[in-house]
């Protein structure tokens, strides 16, 4: 089940989502990296502040039998970098550790 923060695109399924947003132009795979307060992708080495990017579209997708299925999908851009990516992150009890300042940014 899910729930799209995004108001022109709904999505059934996690991967239905990434297809899409790869379909767009968000093909960078990126990952949190709490230790650095950055978003990074490790096969170009970049590293995005909360500075250096915007969340385009949200996703947020409903684990039914599984708190563990429980996922946001973010489409991130950076005008700085030329770079539009995916960021896959769990919630809940699942979710990695964030500063405010990340947070902040993701929930816009």
């Amino acid at each position: 089940m899910l729930n799209s923060f995004n108001k022109h695109t709904e999505y059934e399924t996690v991967t239905e989502a990434l297809t899409d947003l790869k379909k767009r132009g968000y093909t960078i795979d990126f990952n949190l990296l709490s230790e650095k307060d950055c978003l990074v992708c490790h096969k170009s080495e970049i590293e995005l502040s909360p500075d250096d990017f915007q969340v385009d579209e949200s996703h947020r997708f409903y684990g039914l039998s599984d708190p563990g299925d429980e996922m946001i999908v973010y489409a991130i851009s950076s005008k700085n970098y030329n770079v539009k990516g995916v960021l896959v992150n769990g919630y809940g009890l699942y979710s990695v550790s964030l500063s405010s300042k990340m947070v902040s940014k993701l929930n816009t």
